[in-house]
């Protein structure tokens, strides 16, 4: 039983996973009150599935890039439970999370996430031997730096509003952004990657797990 924990933006995710099958799903947008809404949130998601604190195998945490302060808070609850729990800890970055539950393509696809001051943290993928693999480094961009970027057919995935999504449409021909439904990032795929981690022999050491931070 994997508990996933995703704050690297507003968009706050939680999962209760058994063996890959999902027992529980949330996500909701805070104002920035993640302090006060993640750990009653976790406890009205232990409740309502019946599943104990005990019953936890391992926890799972988003490590960004995202918000500085909420990023510490989910990682710091995470490595809460899995020190008092004695239970493996796994760390995902936020952007593989966006796309992993992705389609297989042929083009490129960039996935995005807000990172602050209406910039955006980017990574681009590329789809090889049935995975997305990242391809660039992690860049921060504001959209019309991320438009500029963009210079032949490439599927955006992420955190894009209704504005943003206007903007990188100009490129129309080479800018193919995902339909907003698409764009969520699940916190039950963190859970299956930390699963996949875990069955692979992997994990992290809760003390030296930290977020990912770009500037």
């Amino acid at each position: 039983m994997i508990l996933a924990i995703d704050t690297s933006t507003q968009w706050i995710g939680l999962a209760l996973a058994d063996m890959g099958m999902v027992c529980y799903e949330k996500i909701w947008k805070t104002s920035r009150r993640h302090t006060i809404e993640l750990a009653p949130a976790i406890q009205q998601a232990m409740e309502e599935t019946g599943i104990k604190p005990h019953a936890l195998s391992a926890v799972a945490a988003a490590l960004g890039p995202g918000s500085f302060t909420s990023l510490r808070i989910g990682l710091a609850m995470a490595k809460g439970l899995s020190l008092s729990l004695n239970i493996p800890i796994v760390g995902i970055p936020s952007l593989d999370i966006t796309a992993y539950g992705q389609p297989p393509a042929e083009l490129p696809m960039i996935c995005v996430l807000k990172s602050g001051r209406e910039r955006f943290a980017a990574c681009e993928y590329r789809y090889a031997e049935g995975h997305w693999r990242a391809t660039s480094e992690i860049v921060n961009a504001t959209i019309q730096e991320l438009t500029d970027r963009i210079t032949a057919p490439t599927i955006l995935r992420g955190e894009i509003n209704v504005q943003e999504r206007r903007q990188l449409k100009r490129r129309w021909r080479n800018a193919l952004v995902a339909d907003p439904v698409d764009n969520v990032r699940r916190p039950a795929l963190l859970a299956q990657m930390a699963l996949q981690r875990l069955e692979a022999g992997g994990g992290d050491s809760a003390a030296a797990l930290a977020p990912i931070y770009i500037h």
